[in-house]
């Protein structure tokens, strides 16, 4: 937060005036600058309820942070339940419009160590959003019909990664934000990632209209795990819920803009089983 994702060029007009945000990713900004939610000290709640345990993490952006405009309240909720299901659900408000845009950017790896090409992913997408050699979308909403990034049925994610395909090239791999086909709005299937090896399986189901499948393609080795594990490229590979990355340069998109009035409120569910 407050904007996941990529703003190109951090830059955007909201309501005929120009803001300009830090540009920490090459020329574009990236997940909310330099100082992003990730990087700020909230404030948390234990949490109880029948059959679950949780944590309300709150914090208040101030106006001018990073750039944007208005003052936003933001809370975040972790549920675990004994069915083995870890909801997220984002609450915002603000007192003047601003763009906002929350995910959570966990990685995955269903072995624990080792590259992820081996994992199976299914993506509930018919449609996924070119990029930029920068990574920024273009505006479009392509096929994934004939294309290395059909996921709508189960593919190891290493069959196809290196095919000579524009789209991974950009990315160094897969680094796309899918466009959900439940359009979001309500909790919907996205997206499923299985370890034939293990059998263990993520579920993700969400209300965000789109989900961006990145393979951990600039993990270099500095991130250590808890064991000693070291995480170098594609050892890690993570599915995060959102809106689509530069909305507020693109109009067509689902409007990110929260308004003073209005409750920003999503929620991603990741269910655990094993095969």
């Amino acid at each position: 937060g407050r904007f996941a994702n990529r703003i190109a060029l951090g830059r955007f007009s909201l309501d005929g005036t120009a803001y300009a945000l830090d540009t920490n990713n090459g020329p574009n900004h990236l997940h909310g600058g330099f100082c992003g939610f990730h990087k700020r000290l909230w404030k948390g709640e234990a949490l109880c309820d029948s059959g679950r345990v949780g944590v309300r993490f709150s914090y208040r952006s101030v106006d001018g942070e990073e750039h944007y405009p208005g003052n936003v309240e933001v809370q975040t909720e972790y549920w675990l339940d004994a069915r083995n299901r870890l909801s997220i659900t984002y609450r915002a408000e603000t007192d003047r419009p601003t763009p906002l845009n929350l995910t959570n950017h966990v990685y995955f790896n269903l072995r624990g160590e080792g590259d992820i090409l081996d994992h199976e992913l299914e993506i509930a997408a018919d449609r996924f959003m070119p990029i930029t050699d920068q990574l920024i979308p273009t505006g479009e909403l392509r096929s994934v019909d004939g294309t290395p990034l059909d996921f709508r049925a189960y593919q190891r994610v290493g069959d196809r990664i290196e095919a000579p395909y524009d789209q991974l090239e950009f990315g160094r791999g897969y680094d796309h934000n899918w466009v959900l086909n439940h359009g979001g709005g309500t909790l919907g299937f996205a997206a499923r990632v299985r370890d034939v090896s293990t059998g263990r399986i993520v579920e993700v189901h969400t209300t965000q209209p789109g989900i961006q499948f990145y393979c951990g393609n600039f993990l270099d080795g500095t991130a250590i795990g808890r064991g000693g594990e070291v995480y170098y490229r594609r050892f890690g590979l993570c599915l995060e819920t959102q809106h689509f990355p530069d909305s507020p340069n693109h109009p067509a998109f689902p409007d990110c803009i929260l308004r003073p009035g209005s409750r920003f409120e999503e929620t991603t569910v990741f269910a655990f089983s094993a095969e």
